[in-house]
């Protein structure tokens, strides 16, 4: 009976740890809104929210969407226009944002090309259709060096990798060496 026992025990301390264990990996990092813009959709106001402000290209952000009342009787559809969107003629969809599930959003999108944006929205909800645009979102220049910049130095080591093994192998010349046997 003791065996029995012990085993069980051991059973449920590997299972209590293995929740113990997974309860900090279910947890997801908060959504800091650092700047929120207001914009009115037909009958709708909605608030967008943005993680860095100001808006730098080629960084990462996210948007949050979220429409006075609450998403869940609303569906709807958002545009960018700007500079780096020429061809996106067609809206995209809302989805719930993937880390704050009480609104709609873009999770880490990068605005590749500086520029003046706007944002385009249709809502459907209970009081009708509406539609409003969010003009004069100014993306700065992205930050850092310029890229062709950034990819020399960052290929340095590379190279010097490339010339060490070039060095390497003319000094020992493998092609050259008897086979021991």
């Amino acid at each position: 009976m003791t065996t029995l026992r012990k085993l069980a025990l051991t059973v449920l301390s590997a299972i209590t740890l293995s929740f113990v264990a997974i309860a900090p990996a279910s947890a997801y990092a908060p959504v800091d809104i650092v700047h929120t813009e207001r914009v009115q959709v037909g009958p709708y106001a909605m608030t967008v929210g943005f993680s860095t402000w100001p808006i730098r290209a080629m960084k990462s952000l996210d948007f949050t969407f979220m429409p006075e009342g609450g998403i869940a009787d609303k569906s709807g559809t958002y545009r960018i226009a700007g500079p780096a969107y020429h061809s996106w003629k067609r809206g995209a969809s809302f989805v719930r944002h993937p880390r704050k599930r009480d609104s709609w959003g873009l999770d880490i999108l990068a605005i590749n090309d500086p520029g003046n944006y706007s944002f385009i929205f249709t809502l459907d909800g209970p009081l009708g259709h509406g539609e409003g645009t969010l003009d004069g979102i100014h993306v700065a220049d992205q930050p850092g060096p310029p890229l062709p910049l950034s990819w020399t130095i960052a290929s340095l080591p590379l190279l010097g990798l490339i010339a060490f093994l070039a060095v390497c192998w003319r000094r020992t010349r493998p092609a050259r060496q008897p086979l021991p046997l």
